[in-house]
C-alpha cells in the first residue's frame, strides 16, 4: 500500500513507462511538469496543439520539447477531439487538459465514437498526503455540484477503484456531514446512512461505509473514541466522501493554501483517467497528478 505522494511518485516513475496526451500543451507551467514527468521515465509525452506555441512554451519552461512529440491542431474543438482519438486508437494510455476548456476536454471525453465512456458519472478526487501515514482521497470537490444519492454511490465506486489501484484493497469511505449522528434535517446524513447501508449489502462493492462521521471522527481514531463511535471506518477513513462541491473545494484549498499539503488529482469514471488540476496548481502539483494520472490507469 502507497503510504505517501513521494511513494505514489516513485511507483509511478519505476513502473513502465506510459502514453500520456496532453490537450493544449502550449503551457508553461503544464510543461514543466510533463518535462520532470518525461526525463524521469515516467511518461511518454504526445502534445496535442499547436506547434509554434508549444515550442515556445517548452522554452518558457526549459524543456527542449521533441517535435516528434507534437501532433499540430490550433482549434481547442479539434485539439479536444484528436486527443481523444488518440487514446481510443491506443496511442496515448491516458491524458491531461493544458491550455484549453475543461467542458470543451470533457464534452469530447463523453462523445459515443470514442468510446471512451463508461456507464458510470465522472468525478473528480483528490489524493492528498496530510500527516497520517496514509495516503487520503477527496472526492468531489470540483465537478459534481450536488450529488444526489445514486451520484454519491457513483463517486464512491469511482473512488474506490483509484484506492485499489493504490494498494488499499478494501477502502474506508467516510460520507461526510456536520455531526455523526442522524438528522432528519440533514440530507447529507441521510444519504451518508443510506450509502453506509447500501454497502453493507453489496450495492456498492469493494469498500466499507459507514456514516455519517464529521470530519474529527472520520480521520481521528482519539475523536472516535472521545464520541463514543465504534466503526471499522471512524479514526481510519482512506476516502472523505464530501456532501456537495463546496465543502470538497474549501476542504481542498484549506489542506494546500492554510495546511500547507500537497496533492494529486484526476478525473475518473470513463475507461482512462483525466489528469486535471487548477491552473493555480504549481509545476510540481501537476506532476504528482501526473503520476496519479499514471497508477489509475
Amino acid at each position: 500500500m502507497l503510504r505517501s505522494l513521494e511513494e505514489l511518485l516513485k511507483a509511478a516513475q519505476t513502473s513502465p513507462k506510459a502514453k500520456m496526451a496532453v490537450a493544449a500543451a502550449a503551457d508553461s507551467e503544464v510543461l514543466a511538469a510533463v518535462r520532470d514527468a518525461e526525463t524521469s521515465g515516467m511518461i511518454e509525452p504526445v502534445l496535442v496543439g499547436e506547434k509554434t506555441a508549444i515550442i515556445e512554451a517548452g522554452k518558457k519552461a526549459n524543456f527542449e520539447v521533441d517535435p516528434s512529440w507534437i501532433v499540430d491542431y490550433s482549434d481547442p474543438n479539434e485539439i479536444a477531439h484528436k486527443t481523444m482519438e488518440l487514446v481510443a486508437e491506443g496511442k496515448a494510455d491516458f491524458l491531461m487538459k493544458g491550455l484549453i476548456g475543461t467542458s470543451t476536454l470533457l464534452r469530447a471525453l463523453l462523445t459515443k465514437e470514442y468510446g471512451l465512456r463508461r456507464d458510470r458519472l465522472l468525478s473528480h478526487l483528490s489524493v492528498m498526503d496530510v500527516g497520517l501515514g496514509r495516503l487520503l482521497i477527496m472526492t468531489d470537490g470540483a465537478m459534481n455540484i450536488a450529488p444526489d444519492l445514486e451520484k454519491k454511490a457513483q463517486i464512491i465506486s469511482n473512488a474506490a477503484e483509484v484506492a485499489q489501484k493504490l494498494g488499499i484493497e478494501q477502502p474506508k469511505v467516510a460520507p461526510l456531514a456536520a455531526v455523526e449522528v442522524v438528522n432528519p434535517d440533514m440530507q447529507a446524513t441521510l444519504e451518508a446512512a443510506a450509502l453506509s447501508k447500501m454497502a453493507d449489502r453489496g450495492q456498492i462493492k469493494g469498500v466499507i461505509v459507514d456514516g455519517p462521521l464529521a470530519l474529527d471522527n472520520a480521520v481521528n481514531e482519539e475523536a472516535a473514541r472521545h464520541k463514543g463511535i465504534t466503526s471499522q471506518v471512524a479514526g481510519k477513513a482512506d476516502i472523505l466522501l464530501m456532501p456537495d462541491i463546496e465543502a470538497g473545494n474549501v476542504f481542498y484549498k484549506a489542506m494546500l493554501y492554510l495546511g500547507g499539503y500537497r496533492a494529486a488529482s484526476i478525473v475518473v469514471g470513463a475507461r482512462v483517467p483525466v489528469v486535471l488540476t487548477s491552473r493555480a496548481d504549481d509545476a510540481q502539483t501537476k506532476l504528482l497528478s501526473i503520476g496519479l494520472g499514471k497508477m489509475a490507469i
